[in-house]
Order: structure tokens, then C-alpha cells, then sequence
């Protein structure tokens, strides 16, 4: 299967939901099923979100916890992704931190990217998968 770019709203919405779909996705990830990539700024939203709604003590433990996810590929948000993600962002009129996402993918050779987010499904570069396809 390869590698598959996870955006961040899979972890949140496993956090938040306890959406089994996004959960099997990372199950699937540590059966070594296929790799999956995001960039170290997933963290950031996983943290954020995670404390705006469930508090600080549930984000400290969720941020603990996603670095140690297995099979995962954490790739550091470096300028000449930025430098994409800018041009995506003008393209595409997406948000910044989507762009910075779309761009990590491609960086990494990624042709897919799980999303529960439609806004990624007018790219050209790369195809969304929802969550509840990848069964």
C-alpha cells in the first residue's frame, strides 16, 4: 500500500470522537499494513484542539503520545516545504496549514492523503481518501 500522508484531523477526530474509522487507520498504520507520514505540526493541532475541548491535562497525554505512534514518518517543517506549501496556498486558496500538509505529502513521495477535510478533494497533485473508504 505505501506510504499515506495522515492529516491531523484523523488523530483529532480519534481523540475527540472516538471515531473508529480514524482509530483503525492507526491501527493499521502499527500493523505495518502501510507507512503512514505527517508533518511534526500535526502536533501542534492535535494539542491545541485536544485542550480547547478536553483540557489541558487529556493534551498534555495526547501529545505525549504522538511521537510515539509506530510506523509513523514525522517530517520536519522545513522552508523549501513552506516555500511549496505557498504556492499550493495561492493555487488552491487553501488554508496555510492544509498547504503546509499538501506540501509535506508531496515531499515525501505521497499520492494520497487520509482526510475527513474536502477541501483537499480540488488538488490536482494528490488524492483525498476519507476515512471511512480506507476499511
Amino acid at each position: 500500500m505505501g506510504n499515506k500522508y495522515i492529516d491531523s484531523s484523523i488523530f483529532i477526530q480519534g481523540i475527540l470522537r472516538s471515531d473508529n474509522n480514524c482509530k483503525n487507520i492507526v491501527l493499521k498504520i502499527a500493523k505495518r499494513e502501510f507507512t503512514g507520514v505527517t508533518s511534526v505540526l500535526s502536533w501542534d493541532e492535535v494539542t491545541f484542539i485536544t485542550k480547547k475541548f478536553l483540557g489541558k491535562d487529556q493534551a498534555k497525554i495526547e501529545g505525549d503520545k504522538f511521537f510515539k505512534l509506530p510506523n509513523f514518518i514525522f517530517v520536519d517543517a522545513k522552508k523549501n516545504v513552506v516555500l511549496k506549501a505557498q504556492k499550493l496556498f495561492e493555487k488552491y486558496s487553501l488554508n496555510p496549514r492544509d498547504a503546509i500538509h499538501i506540501a509535506t505529502a508531496l515531499s515525501q513521495g505521497c499520492v494520497e492523503i487520509i482526510s475527513d477535510d474536502s477541501d483537499f478533494d480540488k488538488l490536482e497533485e494528490i488524492k483525498r481518501i476519507p476515512p471511512d473508504n480506507l476499511k
